[in-house]
């Protein structure tokens, strides 16, 4: 009998259905395999073209961002306090964490339906046009990397699913082919491809093998060309590093400052120590010469000032000390440092302000707004464009080149980074960054003190026990530090002597405590007198207050 003469056939055979009992040639889990491999070299071409393009955040980042703004205030101070500085790392992983489900999920969907995982990479490219066009000086080429992304989707999974595909119909053949009859050797791909030659399923898994493999080692050269083009910080730290800023001095403690204690926070805090907030994802990166501050709105004359017109004027020096108004009572959100800048008052001047003004909306280079009262810019506080922090040009991520700090202010109203813009106006006619999330409106400090010695739960000996630590009330000074054990007596504490109002102060007491489980709290009294307040109340919407308490037990 003569053997069956092979013929083509147009016939169109679909993937058998999920469930299907019958052999199915592709290995469990290679869809969805293949739609996260897609799915992060689109992440991958994007972020190259936009450091390529040396646009200043990806459009995943974009969208972090976009969710920080959108976030309500009380929801962003939580998460704050639950987990502190890791807030923006997670949030970036649980954005590649969602993406990665939704980019294996649309691979399970080419599966079934091949044009349904345009549907997803389409929304999914739209959160990030959203996002990049809410950036601060969006500009319609900053939405280039998500196009690129997009398409790279589309490609890469075509090309990862095209071996599944054929392995599949190739199983399904096999399945419904009748003994003696002719054999299908080639037939129509459903969804695009056209018509493709049957091969064995060994063959087909080590095509999307193969595949996946060049696809997971593109996106990982893609992601480390980009860093390696994204130049931009490393241009920026060059600069910082080669800045030279004749007039700014050295830092000196004062001998006077110190009460000699060991484990009260140093009465200066260090670079790399000082507390750190901000909303940015990705930190501003700035070259000096690039650096401008228009000042605008509510003046006499508009003006806009170069790097080079600043550090030419008059430097003011001084130690201040800035807290967040995230600050918990007893908390470390709080840092003594010495500033060199200008003053604001000599800027403000140089505009010349209108009588009806009170409030001053400044913006940074990433968007983030404050509204700062007119009167603080402008009296005889220390208010100034801080250019260095401890003798040192200002850290990158403290808002390198140029920031704004202002004694008597929580941050949150008036701790500008990377400040790009000063328009004068008027608390009534602007809203900014947090207070439209439900803070206060101009957050003046509260006196507050915290124990460093001894910590929660420490264990010391009985008798003569030291205790110690900070306390603060900016602007007004502090003029003494009480202290009480187990609720008794109020006790005087030594204070470390200073010459400015601005910076916080250190303090010391040694009281007599029997063996046992004891409490010790304390509280600080201002220049004017004032007694730091024992009602607790949280940090919304304006600073927390209460007195400071720790437990320990004496043996």
């Amino acid at each position: 009998m003569p053997r069956p003469r092979p013929v083509r056939t147009p016939r169109r055979l679909r993937t058998p259905p999920v469930g299907d009992n019958r052999r199915v040639r592709s290995f469990r889990g290679a869809w969805s395999l293949a739609g996260l491999a897609a799915g992060a070299a689109g992440l991958a071409t994007s972020y190259f073209v936009a450091m390529a393009m040396t646009i200043r955040e990806s459009p995943v980042v974009a969208v972090a961002e976009l969710v920080i703004r959108l976030t309500p205030g009380w929801l962003a101070e939580y998460l704050i306090g639950l987990v502190g500085r890791l807030d923006k790392p997670l949030l970036l992983l649980g954005i590649f964490v969602f993406c990665g489900l939704l980019f294996a999920w649309a691979g399970r969907l080419a599966r079934r339906i091949w044009w349904a995982p345009t549907l997803v990479y389409a929304a999914l490219a739209a959160v990030g046009a959203v996002g990049v066009a809410t950036q601060r000086g969006a500009t319609l080429t900053d939405h280039i990397p998500v196009a690129v992304g997009f398409v790279t989707w589309l490609v890469t999974l075509s090309l990862l699913t095209e071996p599944l595909r054929r392995g599949e119909l190739a199983a399904a053949h096999e399945l419904v082919t009748v003994p003696g009859e002719a054999r299908v050797e080639s037939l129509d791909l459903v969804g695009g491809g056209g018509e493709a030659e049957l091969a064995p399923p060994e063959h087909t898994r080590r095509s999307f093998l193969l595949r996946a493999g060049v696809v997971a080692a593109g996106a990982a050269v893609l992601t480390t060309v980009g860093r390696v083009v994204g130049r931009g910080r490393r241009r920026v730290e060059e600069s910082r590093r080669l800045l030279r800023l004749p007039q700014v001095s050295e830092p000196r403690v004062p001998a006077s400052a110190r009460v000699g204690l060991d484990g009260v926070a140093a009465w200066q805090t260090r670079n790399d120590d000082f507390y750190l907030i901000h909303t940015a994802i990705v930190v501003p990166t700035i070259e000096p010469r690039d650096w401008q501050l228009r000042i605008h709105g509510m003046v006499d004359r508009e003006i806009t000032l170069t790097y080079s017109d600043l550090v030419e004027r008059r430097f003011d020096e001084a130690w201040m000390t800035l807290n967040c108004v995230s600050n918990e009572v007893g908390g470390s959100l709080v840092g003594n440092a010495w500033w060199s800048g200008v003053k604001t008052a000599d800027l403000l001047t140089l505009a010349g302000v209108d009588a009806g003004a009170d409030a001053v909306l400044q913006t940074s280079e990433d968007g983030w707004t404050c509204g700062t009262p007119l009167a603080a810019l402008t009296d005889e506080r220390n208010a100034m464009l801080a250019v260095a922090m401890n003798g040192q040009p200002l850290p990158i991520e403290h808002g390198f080149p140029v920031r704004t700090v202002v004694p008597g202010l929580y941050g949150y109203v008036s701790a500008c980074k990377w400040v790009v813009d000063w328009e004068v106006t008027r608390f009534e006619d602007i809203t900014a960054y947090w207070t439209e999330r439900g803070w206060g409106e101009r957050g003046p400090v509260k006196i507050a003190s915290r124990i460093d010695v001894p910590r929660s739960g420490d264990e010391v000996a009985a008798g003569q026990v030291a205790f110690g630590g900070v306390a603060w009330m900016q602007h007004t000074g502090i003029s003494g530090v009480e202290f009480q054990v187990d609720r008794g007596p109020w006790t005087r504490a030594e204070i470390g002597q200073v010459e400015t109002l601005d910076t916080w102060v250190q303090w010391k007491g040694v009281v007599d405590v029997e063996p046992g489980d004891h409490l010790v709290q304390v509280r600080a009294i201002d220049a004017d007198g004032n007694v730091q307040t024992g009602v607790d109340r949280g940090v919304l919407p304006d600073g927390a207050t209460g007195w400071h308490q720790v437990d320990f037990t004496a043996s």
